[in-house]
């Protein structure tokens, strides 16, 4: 007998302003440094906030990672998305309001993404 997949639970009712204070104080909590927020709203339809921290080190920056997502989970959003959990040289978490990039201190220099984004905040 075949069974439909169970439905996913549904995100739950919180902001962007009370997901991105979840990220911001599950990284604070898990020593990130060089927290940096960046509102984009209404700039792009991929998210409301663009979160930059730095790890470091590989351990650091996984470490930061699987807290973030435990974190988001226990807050009840559901619907994340995580890209370079493999490497943890740049880990990407994204909740669809807003989206975490977690890197090494070199890596996060060589692409330098707030400086893009820095850009579209000020527009």
């Amino acid at each position: 007998m075949l069974r439909s997949p169970p439905i996913a639970p549904a995100s739950s009712d919180l902001t962007a302003a009370d997901a991105l204070n979840v990220v911001l104080k599950s990284l604070d909590d898990s020593k990130a440094e060089d927290v940096t927020s960046i509102d984009i709203t209404g700039k792009t339809t991929i998210g409301d906030y663009m979160v930059v921290a730095s790890g470091r080190s590989h351990r650091h920056v996984g470490s930061l990672a699987d807290r973030l997502i435990q974190d988001l989970k226990s807050a009840g959003i559901r619907d994340i998305r995580v890209e370079g959990q493999k490497s943890c040289d740049w880990v990407l978490v994204d909740t669809g309001d807003v989206i975490v990039h977690v890197f090494r201190p070199e890596v996060r220099d060589f692409y330098n993404i707030e400086k893009m984004w820095r850009g579209v905040e000020a527009a």
